[in-house]
């Protein structure tokens, strides 16, 4: 069965950082392009950071751009997002997705275009 397992979440104050890995539980599902959503309760998950297959193409939310980073290590199954002066708003569960597609070259930013997810990691940014 294919699984995406996230980790690295947890507390952190406002400025601080945290790296979140999601690692894919086949060599298949890892070459797929993938993205992170994040959601809160009572709100719609929400886009937050994609990457293409070679992980040479990444787009980002204009809520993040410029603090967060999306990169991808093929050999380890593994896409990383690295979250840097993290603010109280960032707080949200943090889900990977993966995308089944023989585009890979592109990255896709609906969370309705994605078929596998992930069961998330909270983090949570202290004021």
């Amino acid at each position: 069965q294919e699984q995406l397992v996230e980790s690295g979440g947890g507390l952190v104050q406002s400025g601080g950082s945290l790296r979140l890995s999601c690692i894919a539980s086949s060599g298949t599902l890892s070459g797929y392009p993938m993205g992170w959503f994040r959601q809160v309760p009572g709100e719609e998950r929400k886009f937050v950071a994609a990457i293409n297959s070679p992980g040479d193409s990444t787009s980002y939310a204009d809520s993040v751009q410029g603090r967060f980073t999306i990169s991808r290590d093929i050999a380890k199954r593994t896409v990383y997002l690295q979250m840097n002066s993290l603010r109280p708003e960032d707080t949200a569960v943090y889900r990977c997705a993966a995308k089944s597609t023989p585009n890979v070259s592109w990255y896709y930013t609906h969370r309705e275009e994605y078929e596998y997810w992930g069961q998330g990691t909270q983090v949570t940014v202290s004021s």
